[in-house]
C-alpha cells in the first residue's frame, strides 16, 4: 500500500444503524427523517401502521419511532406488533395528547410527548437506545 492509500477506518465499515419512522402525518415524517439522516442514521419512512409493519418486516431495522394517534393503527397496536416480531428492537412512541399509557408499559422503550422535548433529546435518546442494544 502506497502512503497515499490509507486504509478504511473501522468506523467506516461499520454498518450504519436504519431507523423506521412511522407517522400518518407528512411534516412530522420529513422533519424526523431530516433530523436523524442530518446525524448520520439511514431513515425509512411509512404513514401508516401496516405500512411500517410491512417496511419493518422487510428490512433490517435498528430502532422505530411511531406517532401514537394514528388513522389506520394506533402507535401501541404497532409497538405490541413490532415486539412479537422482535423484542429487542429499541421503540419510541411519540404522543402530543397523551400521557404514558399503562398499556405502554412493555410495550414501549421511551415515550415522548411532542412539544416538550427538543430535537437533540429524541438524538440523544436513540443514540442510548441503540448503544443498550448493542451491549445486549
Amino acid at each position: 500500500m502506497s502512503s497515499a492509500e490509507t486504509k478504511p477506518s473501522p468506523k467506516a465499515s461499520k454498518p450504519k444503524a436504519t431507523i423506521l419512522c412511522i407517522d400518518d402525518e407528512e411534516p412530522g415524517r420529513t422533519l424526523r427523517k431530516l433530523l436523524l439522516e442530518s446525524v448520520g442514521y439511514d431513515v425509512l419512512t411509512a404513514a401508516s401502521g401496516r405500512e411500517g409493519l410491512q417496511l419493518f418486516q422487510s428490512h433490517t431495522i435498528n430502532a422505530v419511532i411511531v406517532d401514537y394517534w394514528m388513522a389506520d393503527m394506533n402507535g401501541l397496536a404497532v409497538a405490541k406488533e413490532l415486539r412479537r416480531l422482535n423484542r429487542k428492537t429499541p421503540i419510541i412512541v411519540l404522543s402530543a395528547y397523551v400521557p404514558i399509557l399503562d398499556e405502554a408499559i412493555g410495550l414501549a422503550d421511551l415515550w415522548v410527548r411532542k412539544g416538550e422535548v427538543g430535537p437533540e433529546y429524541l438524538l440523544a435518546k436513540v443514540k442510548e437506545l441503540l448503544e443498550e442494544r448493542r451491549q445486549n
